[in-house]
């Protein structure tokens, strides 16, 4: 392809929007990025060079780990000097997480990250995989009458709807609607036209840099009615376990289960960090509203706002590898670092 107004690197990590089905064998396989244009000619009409690569080992997307977050992050940042955009190739099963990881990771992003996918692979005639693509090139490329990039942040791009990666979860396993963003506005909208709806973002002041120490010693709870303490006690041992996310009830309720208080206490004594999400697919943590969650702010929970369950996981892993101490982990915590939560 000749160059155009952009350059946009294309990064596959495997997963269904990569896979074509053999016409002699009918399995599905990885399809050669080589030939972009013979399985999507579409892309030749674009005024945008795209170059591409993939991680060392593509792999389904629930196989998905800080060590391919890192893999992927490092590849951004080799690259970042040479193109204006990247659209990460990417299964839909763990696409959040991998969205969140990124948005930590690459710290004083200020170009455009993409990650999209399909629900149907790429050679089948209904698939959904080449819009998702095109459209995300598109995106990853464009630009504003400053010559500036038009996103400049990690996004997901899913079905017509860009979303910012570390508010979005996956809620469909069938829909090409596969994806939303339950408490933070789209983004863009494709129709005959991209409508941005991006926020004003501030003027680059630092250069980027690239965090890939993430800490998995993490853990998640969901609370129900009943629970059995003694199946999840062993989740409080903070030399085994340095963060837990806990998906509570509601505005943050939780249990005030004698046992289960005791433990949150012991456990946030010895140096682990306990975060309350709510389990309720919109809406935010509001510790002390109830009197079933104003213990929580005297035992030393962080309330976690209004952070979905990806972004919780993966800002808890990012901020225990960054920061040696608790004080500087739970201040962070408390905080919007890229958008992640609503902060009042």
């Amino acid at each position: 392809m000749e160059k155009g107004n952009s350059n946009v690197l294309i990064i596959y990590t495997g997963g269904t929007i990569g896979m074509i089905k053999d016409a002699g064998t009918g399995a599905l396989k990885v399809f050669d990025f080589e030939h972009l244009t013979s399985h999507i000619p579409e892309l030749g009409r674009l005024s945008i060079h795209l170059d591409s690569t993939s991680i060392q080992e593509p792999i389904d997307s629930t196989e998905m780990n800080p060590e391919c977050w890192a893999e992927i992050a490092q590849t951004i940042f080799d690259n970042y000097a040479k193109y204006d955009g990247f659209v990460v190739l990417h299964g839909s099963d763990t696409m959040a997480y991998t969205a969140s990881a990124l948005s930590f990771m690459l710290e004083h992003l200020d170009k455009p990250v993409v990650l999209t996918g399909s629900q149907l692979p790429i050679g089948t005639i209904r698939t959904d995989g080449k819009e998702n693509f095109i459209t995300s090139i598109e995106i990853a490329a464009a630009k504003d009458e400053n010559g500036q990039s038009m996103l400049r942040e990690v996004a997901i791009y899913f079905e017509y709807s860009l979303y910012r990666g570390n508010r979005t979860s996956k809620v469909s396993a069938s829909l090409f609607e596969a994806f939303r963003s339950p408490n933070y506005p789209e983004l863009a909208v494709a129709g005959v036209d991209i409508n941005y709806r991006l926020p004003v973002y501030e003027p680059k002041q630092k250069e980027l840099q690239l965090f890939t120490e993430l800490n998995n010693q993490v853990a998640l709870m969901k609370v129900f009615p009943g629970f059995n303490m003694d199946l999840y006690e062993s989740l409080f041992q903070v030399d085994r376990v340095k963060g837990i996310v806990i998906e509570s009830f509601g505005s943050g309720n939780l249990p005030r289960n004698e046992r289960f208080v005791e433990t949150i206490r012991q456990y946030i004594h010895t140096g682990g960090i306990v975060l309350n999400i709510t389990q309720c697919s919109t809406g935010s943590v509001n510790q002390g509203k109830y009197e079933t969650s104003s213990f929580l702010e005297e035992l030393g929970v962080v309330g976690g706002a209004d952070l979905t369950t990806e972004a919780a996981i993966t800002k808890l892993m990012y901020l225990i590898g960054k920061y040696p101490d608790i004080s500087s982990r739970i201040r962070a915590l408390k905080k919007s670092l890229v958008g992640e939560m609503t902060v009042n």
